[in-house]
């Protein structure tokens, strides 16, 4: 429970919500993780990776709260940090209105009064978006060696489906299954869209093996993220998408 009267004190485990957090009321936050890269100038205490955070090092930081995602994070490492006696929150994101629902939730939570402008840019961003002509199919890959893809109800698999991709494992019982190379070449997608995150696809790593297929590289904090990069994504994305179908 936070305490009124003071700064409160934060732990991020998961990079987008370490970005709301820091964008929204600089000062909160007093530790995060490895991988939280945003925003670049942030100056906190890393505490390890999202799969493998130092419980230690974050009980030492005194945190009135300790954000994560039942994703992101595993269930063992939060439940000792409940154990040291910790608040831990944690979010469940498979949508856009999720996403947006529960940045509101972790903002109040970390005692943020007033709902920051870049929540309402970016409710505003995905409203206005348009799509012309039918869904293109896609497959879209999340990593390699062994072939990964995104499955059924997926954050980025909704955003893609905002922008007219149709995600066609979207169905599969598996929320990232893994799926043959082979099967990928033979799905009849119109596509490929290859992240830069959590694999770092490029254009030298991923578009070769799905020959003849239009490859559309795009940036994985804009897929991926729910945070203030939500409000560029739109026009990020669709960039990227666009630029693949030329």
């Amino acid at each position: 429970m936070i305490r009124r009267g003071r700064t409160p004190r934060v732990v991020s485990l998961v990079p987008s919500l370490t970005e709301a957090v820091a964008v929204s009321a600089p000062g909160l936050l007093v530790g995060a993780t490895d991988w939280c890269s945003h925003p670049a100038d942030l100056d906190v205490t890393r505490v390890g990776g999202t799969k493998n955070p130092d419980a230690g090092l974050i009980t030492g930081l005194r945190p009135d709260l300790v954000v994560a995602n039942e994703e992101e994070n595993r269930a063992p490492d939060l439940a000792a940090l409940r154990e040291a006696g910790i608040d831990v929150l944690v979010t469940e994101v498979r949508d856009l209105e999720q996403a947006l629902a529960e940045l509101e939730r972790v903002l109040r939570a970390c005692g943020v009064a007033s709902r920051p402008r870049w929540l309402d840019e970016a409710e505003a961003a995905w409203a206005a978006v348009r799509t012309e002509g039918p869904a293109l199919g896609a497959v879209v890959p999340v990593w390699r060696r062994p072939w990964m893809v995104l499955g059924r109800d997926t954050f980025a698999g909704d955003l893609l489906a905002r922008l007219g991709v149709d995600n066609l494992y979207a169905g599969h019982p598996d929320r990232y299954p893994r799926v043959p190379l082979g099967e990928l070449r033979a799905s009849g997608a119109d596509l490929v869209v290859l992240p830069d995150e959590p694999y770092r696809f490029t254009a030298a790593d991923g578009p070769e093996a799905f020959p003849g297929l239009p490859a559309a590289l795009v940036d994985g904090r804009h897929l991926t993220w729910y945070g203030p990069s939500l409000a560029a994504a739109p026009a990020v994305l669709d960039r990227a998408l666009r630029a693949a179908l030329r």
